[in-house]
């Protein structure tokens, strides 16, 4: 019993680092929309998050990046993961990103560093923008 509540916390922690970077996505052109929290909440839904939990992972995601001195922070939970996972989580970040439409030169800047951050190679993270764009138009 013990065990088992142990992995799920550390499950549910990981979740917060992860909301914690998208909701940092979600912030850095200054305008956080309900549409951009919502693409979260699902994101988070399809990794694993219980519906009955998800406005807490969100609330305590939002007080880590708020106290967050760098991207660092949220992307060692992802950059331990597999490729599939990776290219999902940077997948939902174009998403928030594009959801107002357009991207701006911090949101591009962003995505261009945690590529790095992430191991991810630039023309991988080209392609997947160029998806989601198509995707959102």
């Amino acid at each position: 019993m013990f065990f088992k509540k142990k992995i799920e916390k550390q499950s549910n922690n990981q979740l917060i680092k992860i909301a914690a970077l998208m909701i940092h996505a979600g912030k850095i052109d200054e305008n956080f929309s309900k549409q951009e929290e919502l693409i979260i909440k699902q994101a988070l839904l399809k990794m694993g998050a219980n519906t009955e939990n998800i406005q807490e992972i969100i609330e305590q995601s939002k007080v880590i990046e708020e106290n967050a001195n760098q991207i660092l922070d949220f992307t060692k939970e992802v950059k331990a993961m597999d490729d599939e996972k990776k290219i999902e989580i940077i997948e939902t970040l174009w998403r928030i990103i594009y959801s107002n439409k357009d991207a701006d030169i911090y949101e591009t800047n962003l995505m261009r560093r945690l590529a790095g951050l992430m191991y991810i190679d630039n023309k991988i993270m080209g392609s997947i923008q160029e998806k989601i764009k198509k995707e959102i138009s």
